[in-house]
């Protein structure tokens, strides 16, 4: 799938919703809680379970990145999925240090 900035995402077995911040160029696979995303929350299947080791939940208001920091997603819902770009899960993504007022 092709991202764009801007597209939602929505986990297919959690409640977990993103919103893409920064895309990588190309094709790329986002997972939530090990399977694909879906376009809608309608889509969603109550059946699915996590699977093991994307099942570590995200949080409201928190971006997630890659360790090249080619995709940047943000939290708009959260739930009990991890995200995961190409099956790699996506950390959450470091405060910048303000500047010294001295």
């Amino acid at each position: 799938m092709a991202l764009k900035p801007g597209t939602k995402l929505f986990g297919a077995a959690c409640l977990t919703e993103m919103m893409v911040i920064r895309a990588p160029a190309g094709e790329a696979t986002v997972t939530i809680g090990g399977h694909p995303t879906v376009a809608s929350a309608a889509e969603r299947t109550a059946d699915a379970a996590l699977a093991d080791g994307h099942d570590g939940g995200t949080l409201v208001g928190k971006r997630y990145v890659d360790e090249a920091g080619t995709i940047e997603l943000l939290c708009t819902k959260a739930g009990k999925g991890s995200i995961a770009l190409d099956g790699v899960v996506l950390g959450v993504k470091d405060a910048k240090p303000l500047p010294s007022s001295d």
